[in-house]
């Protein structure tokens, strides 16, 4: 994938500070909108976001305004100079929205999960100079998230963009949808100049937590923040406990750091190649020992092979990770970290053994 027109269309906004989409969940009612936009006017805010189609999870809930809050987009533009963005679940919406002149136009989550959404989706914006994102998938699959990009592209919508808000997970977590910062992260290293939003609102669930994500994503070279706001987000007409009051947002711009893309003093460069030559002889280490386990776990396989006795000994299995678990915390590693670690080891480790009992 090419340069997209939405990294240039970045570079040419001369920012002083990322990109900052903001506005509330749900359009609610023409003032609620209203009064939100106008309170962003004079913030870091480029962008007013509102839900004008909500995809809820269950029936009976408040699912959007629908095309009858388009009109209030326009106002807003009209008013504040806010461009505008809403999110788009079908190619009927995404038709409607560009009669109405929407500047940025967004795919959700559960949209991506669906190939045959996002090519119909593409079909009828093909060849549009809009501003198109894309969020993650609901389940952390990179390629579908590339897909669902590509069948853009595919179809000459090149202002592309991503938008990282985490993925859904059965284990319970502090987050809504966990980071998975990897994701991301192997998104831009295979597409470099493709600029990624991430949306802290929908990773913390919560607005105690947005800082942190947010500062998180900015270390990590992230080019923008969506970040859900609402004058009155207790009364918010859905996820009110995720969306924070403009004046809050105001403060949250103020205390974010951009690091800076490199070290500039030769002293720092000095220490900060030391410390990466002593990374590679820790990873260099890691590698042999994994390589020195998975020769044990061999032996161990063939030991099972001649008394024909089962790959997978759970109780041993789960001894072994509790007791992993508790070390690791002994010595500053979280819980999900050393979970993650052992079970892909674990699974390595099933696989060389049923190559030597099934081969």
């Amino acid at each position: 994938m090419e340069s997209t027109n939405f990294s240039t269309w970045l570079d040419n906004m001369k920012l002083s500070h990322p990109l900052v989409i903001a506005g509330p969940c749900s359009a609610e009612t023409e003032e609620q909108v209203m009064e939100v936009a106008h309170e962003l006017k004079n913030t870091d805010a480029t962008i007013f976001r509102a839900g004008i189609w909500k995809p809820r999870t269950r029936p009976g809930t408040f699912e959007g305004k629908g095309a009858k809050a388009l009109p209030w987009l326009q106002r807003v533009k009209k008013e504040t100079g806010l461009l505008t963005a809403v999110e788009i679940a079908n190619a009927q919406h995404a038709k409607i929205a560009l009669e109405f002149d929407v500047d940025i136009l967004w795919l959700g989550a559960r949209t991506t999960v669906n190939p045959f959404a996002v090519q119909e989706i593409a079909e009828a914006i093909q060849g549009t100079d809009k501003i198109v994102l894309v969020k993650n998938p609901i389940n952390p699959d990179l390629e579908l998230w590339i897909g669902a990009i590509e069948r853009l592209y595919k179809m000459n919508v090149k202002n592309l963009g991503a938008i990282h808000r985490g993925f859904s997970s059965f284990r319970k977590s502090k987050y809504r949808n966990i980071p998975s910062w990897q994701i991301p992260i192997d998104l831009k290293n295979r597409f470099p100049t493709l600029p990624i939003i991430n949306d802290p609102s929908h990773i913390c669930g919560n607005r105690k937590g947005i800082f942190d994500v947010s500062q998180t994503a900015l270390d990590l070279k992230f080019n923008g923040l969506m970040i859900e706001t609402h004058c009155n987000p207790d009364e918010a007409w859905s996820d009110a406990k995720q969306q924070i009051k403009p004046d809050r947002l105001v403060e949250i711009m103020e205390v974010l750091k951009v690091r800076k893309d490199r070290f500039v003093q030769e002293e720092s460069i000095s220490k900060l190649n030391a410390f990466r030559k002593e990374i590679n002889a820790k990873d260099d280490q890691l590698l042999e020992t994994l390589s020195e386990r998975m020769q044990i776990v061999e032996n161990i396989g063939k030991a099972k092979k001649e008394n024909n006795v089962a790959v997978l000994q759970n109780t041993r299995w789960q001894e072994i990770l509790a007791k992993m678990v508790d070390k690791g915390e002994e010595q500053g590693l979280s819980k999900i970290f050393i979970e993650k670690i052992f079970k892909a080891i674990h699974q390595e480790s099933i696989a060389h053994q049923e190559k030597i009992i099934n081969g």
